[in-house]
């Protein structure tokens, strides 16, 4: 009677663990590249000759994704530190790539590229360089260009304002913010009339209530003889600063010199939303979790909750048995921060012993 009572228990624990592997390995296959930082669509071209070598083409594709990720992540002065890291280097950090849409015009050869940077690997890589990478999250804002002309002593918002004519114009495939500008208001035109001896005071309240953005920009230029003196007024989640800047000889009138003003600006206000979302991967908090191996919904949804937090820097099983899976993770981050994030995507964790468990 004891051997066939061992033998139905192994029978059991055996099959659990065939389809507890099962279903790890299907998760696991539609949740490949959440651990990667992608950049998609990239299109490369090379001249199609008898010099011609696709692997010159791959080494292309993997250094302008690696420029664009860290364009989109890492601030300007991090931007410096790394734009020069080898062919070699950036390969290490590549998971996957797919090319497609491959075509042949006027002898050049075009192609596109997905590229997959290992996440984990990435991060290691920053921290290594003493860079901390900001959470790539897209943002919103509301922009309120001002051009004032000393020479005249003009001021505006919609008409005669080059940069409110040219703002949105070009946009950089990594840029994180969305600028929505106003639509001419014979309204706004008169507060701004009615407030421009002290416009640099001026919150634009009555103005920024009618988009229903908590977000916003106020940039004041001032031009004086193609010299630009910049006040910025930067409110995003509930973080202001204030950023003033100089241009020395610039030609407005000039599309190039203009436009290269624009990309700048933006590159502020880019750097200021990267600072708010920083993620600080010297802080490693251990956290181990478990969770009723029969729950297969409830494990799959905290798999794709904790893929999905931009904070969880590594996750493992670290083991298994017939009744409890047993997780390992490092969180950069509050344990706190962790559980609200949780909490807020419906999963409660109990934590009065040292191994949480999920309820």
């Amino acid at each position: 009677m004891q051997f066939k009572k061992k033998l139905n228990n192994l029978n059991k624990l055996y099959i659990f663990f065939f389809y507890f592997v099962l279903f790890i390995n299907i998760n696991s296959i539609s949740k490949a590249s959440a651990n990667s930082f992608k950049i998609n669509d990239l299109e490369i071209s090379e001249p199609f000759g008898v010099k011609f070598n696709k692997e010159k083409v791959i080494n292309r594709a993997f250094k302008d994704a690696f420029i664009e990720l860290i364009s989109m992540i890492t601030t300007s002065s991090d931007q410096k530190k790394i734009k020069k890291t080898s062919i070699n280097t950036i390969k290490t950090l590549v998971d996957s790539f797919t090319m497609s849409d491959e075509k042949f015009i006027d002898d050049m050869y075009i192609v596109n590229f997905d590229v997959n940077f290992n996440k984990k690997k990435t991060l290691k890589f920053f921290e290594s360089k003493n860079i901390f990478p900001s959470i790539p999250r897209k943002k919103t804002v509301l922009l309120m260009p001002v051009f004032v002309d000393m020479q005249s002593n003009q001021i505006s918002i919609f008409n005669d304002n080059i940069f409110y004519d040219n703002w949105n114009l070009n946009e950089e495939r990594f840029f994180l913010l969305n600028y929505i500008l106003p639509t001419e208001d014979i309204e706004d035109i008169n507060l701004l009339q009615e407030n421009s001896q002290s416009i640099e005071e001026y919150n634009f309240e009555k103005t920024i209530e009618k988009y229903d953005l908590k977000d916003f920009i106020i940039v004041i230029i001032y031009n004086n003889y193609n010299d630009l003196k910049i006040l910025s007024k930067i409110k995003i989640n509930n973080n202001l600063k204030i950023d003033n800047q100089t241009f020395k000889k610039i030609n407005i009138g000039d599309g190039k010199s203009l436009n290269e003003t624009i990309i700048k600006l933006k590159n502020t206000y880019e750097n200021h939303w990267k600072d708010i979302n920083k993620i600080n991967t010297s802080l490693k908090l251990p956290l181990n979790i478990s969770i009723d191996s029969s729950e297969y919904d409830k494990i799959l949804k905290f798999e794709n909750i904790i893929d999905d937090l931009d904070l969880v820097f590594s996750y493992e099983i670290a083991k298994f048995d017939k009744d409890t899976i047993y997780y390992k993770l490092i969180y950069n981050g509050a344990p706190n921060k962790f559980l609200d994030d949780l909490e807020s995507r419906g999963i409660k964790i109990n934590i009065e012993n040292k191994n949480w468990k999920i309820e």
